[in-house]
């Protein structure tokens, strides 16, 4: 390996140097790599704090070098909230999963957005409770068999999967709303994008982000990793289309709304 090879894939100083606890073909590891080059590449490292919820999401605090807060199931976005109204001047991200923000805290982030409050999460939408047990999950796909849904999650009695994307970028308020997906080179190379540039904002001090991405959970998925990303592409993305869903840039506010 040459000399440029080493510095282009040297660890970003906002990753430990620890061994991972995740699953095989589990990509909660791809997104920790991509938040912290984007902190690093911001110069945000020692000015960021990350809150941690409840799932397999938790774990975050053990993999990034920043300061973190612990936050009750759901409550991210609220001790999110409170801290950066506290301290303006501090980065402050949520990582959570989707038994976490789409289920129990779906109040939370709901009205974090609305407010406007100049965070950023990253929501991992991997359509299933992973740590627990793979139960059923607000995201996951109709006819997916989970260890309660073991006929397939059935519409008719459960409603369908909750596209957060879609809901937060119907709110008036001007957020930053982003879906990507990291099963592939491309796709990891714009997740990154985009998680740059919702933390961007918050630097610049703009508005409310966050970015979903379309992540895999093979282990309570019963597949191998290579059908895990495969079904990320055939399944997921259809139901959860790719794509900038609301940018403040462009994002224009209806008469009478202020």
């Amino acid at each position: 390996m040459n000399e440029d090879a080493r510095t282009l894939f040297s660890r970003p100083e906002s990753l430990n140097e620890v061994v991972t606890h995740y699953c095989p073909g589990c990509t909660h590891g791809v997104i920790h790599r991509l938040v912290a080059e984007v902190l690093d590449e911001l110069g945000v490292r020692e000015n960021t704090v990350g809150v941690a919820p409840v799932g397999c999401s938790v774990f975050i605090y053990k993999y990034l070098g920043t300061d973190f807060l612990e936050a009750p199931h759901g409550r991210a976005p609220a001790l999110a909230t409170g801290f950066k109204r506290l301290r303006p001047d501090m980065m402050v991200f949520t990582y959570q999963g989707d038994g976490d923000l789409a289920s129990i805290g779906m109040g939370e982030i709901v009205h974090a957005a609305n407010r406007g409050e100049k965070i950023t999460t990253i929501f991992v939408n991997n359509a299933v409770y992973g740590m627990t047990g793979g139960q059923m999950a607000p995201t996951t796909m109709p006819g997916q068999v989970t260890t309660t849904s073991p006929g397939g999650r059935n519409v008719n009695d459960t409603g369908y999967p909750i596209r957060v994307a879609e809901l937060l970028s119907a709110l008036v308020t001007p957020n930053y709303i982003e879906r990507v997906a990291v099963h592939t080179p491309q796709h990891i190379i714009k997740a990154k994008q985009a998680i740059r540039k919702a933390f961007t904002y918050q630097k610049e001090g703009r508005c409310f982000s966050l970015v979903e991405v379309l992540s895999t959970c093979p282990t309570n998925w019963g597949k191998t990793t290579e059908e895990s990303l495969d079904w990320v592409e055939s399944r997921m993305v259809p139901y959860f289309p790719l794509g900038c869903y609301k940018d403040p840039e462009t994002a224009e506010v209806p008469d009478g709304a202020v």
